[in-house]
C-alpha cells in the first residue's frame, strides 16, 4: 500500500464522510464519529488555517449533527448543497420535476419494504438496500427503468446504495469550487475518500497539482491510499502538532 505524505500546512484538505471518517453503518442513521475523530478535525482546522471541507452524499445538517459540536465548510449531497464558509447558511439546488416523477416511479415498484428504503434528500433521490444486499440487481434495474426518460438525472453508486442525482454537479464541481475561495485559494488540495462518487473530487485535486488518498483496496485515480477509518485518523494526527495529537488518542 503506498502511503500518503503527512498533512502539512500547506494542503487544502476534502474528506468524505461514510467509509472515510465513520465507519460504514447497517443503516445510514447509526453511523457515529468519535471523539477522538471530532478532536482531530478540529486540530486540522487551526493547522490548515480553516482549508478542511466535509465533501459527502449526505445533507449538510447531517454532517454538523455527527461532528457537533464542530462546524465546517460542507459540500453536501454531492454538491448540490453547499456551505462554503461556517458561519454561513446552507445553499441547496433546487429541486426539478424529474425528482417529483422519480419519487413516484419508485412508490410504485414494489421495492419498498423489502429491507430498502428510499431517502429523500430534496434535489437527490437515494435508495438503501444495506439490509438486503440480494436486493442490489432489483434497486438498479428499477432505478435505470424510471431514469430512462428522466435525461437530467443520472446514478450514482455507491455502497450499498444507488442514488438518483441532476447531472450538474458532483464531489470535483464541490472541489473546484471551494479552490476558487480563501482560505482554499494556492493550496494543494488532497482529496480522500473510499467510494467511487469520490473519484470525481480526487480527479479534481489531481487535475491542479493535488493527490488523491483512496479509503480501502478498491479500484481508485489515487496515488496513495490507507487502509480503513482508523488508518485516515491515524495519518490525519501525524500532521498534528504533538499537543493537538494527544487529544486524538482517545476514541
Amino acid at each position: 500500500m503506498n502511503a500518503p505524505p503527512p498533512v502539512t500546512d500547506d494542503i487544502a484538505l476534502f474528506l468524505d464522510f461514510d467509509g472515510t471518517l465513520v465507519e460504514i453503518a447497517r443503516t445510514p442513521d447509526a453511523v457515529e464519529a468519535s471523539r477522538a475523530t471530532i478532536a482531530c478535525l478540529e486540530g486540522l482546522v487551526e493547522h490548515l488555517g480553516g482549508a478542511l471541507a466535509i465533501v459527502s452524499g449526505r445533507p449538510i445538517h447531517e454532517i454538523d449533527h455527527y461532528l457537533a459540536p464542530l462546524r465546517l465548510p460542507c459540500a453536501g449531497l454531492h454538491g448540490l448543497e453547499t456551505r462554503l464558509h461556517p458561519d454561513e447558511e446552507v445553499e441547496r439546488a433546487p429541486v426539478g420535476p424529474e425528482i417529483e416523477a422519480l419519487k413516484a416511479a419508485l412508490s410504485g415498484s414494489g421495492l419498498l419494504g423489502r429491507g430498502v428504503s428510499i431517502e429523500d434528500k430534496g434535489p437527490a433521490i437515494a435508495v438503501h438496500f444495506r439490509i438486503a444486499p440480494d436486493c442490489e440487481d432489483a434497486v438498479v434495474e428499477v432505478m435505470q427503468a424510471a431514469i430512462a426518460e428522466l435525461p437530467d438525472l443520472h446514478l450514482v453508486r455507491g455502497k450499498m446504495v444507488v442514488e438518483a442525482k441532476p447531472a450538474y454537479r458532483d464531489k470535483g464541481w464541490a472541489v473546484g469550487t471551494f479552490m476558487d475561495l480563501s482560505p482554499f485559494r494556492g493550496r494543494t488540495p488532497v482529496f480522500v475518500g473510499d467510494d467511487v462518487t469520490d473519484e470525481d473530487g480526487i480527479r479534481a485535486a489531481e487535475a491542479v497539482g493535488g493527490f488523491g488518498v483512496k479509503v480501502g483496496t478498491a479500484e481508485s485515480l489515487a496515488r496513495f491510499r490507507v487502509s480503513d477509518v482508523k488508518g485516515v485518523r491515524d495519518w490525519l494526527a501525524l500532521g498534528l502538532p504533538a499537543k493537538a495529537q494527544a487529544r486524538t488518542r482517545h476514541p
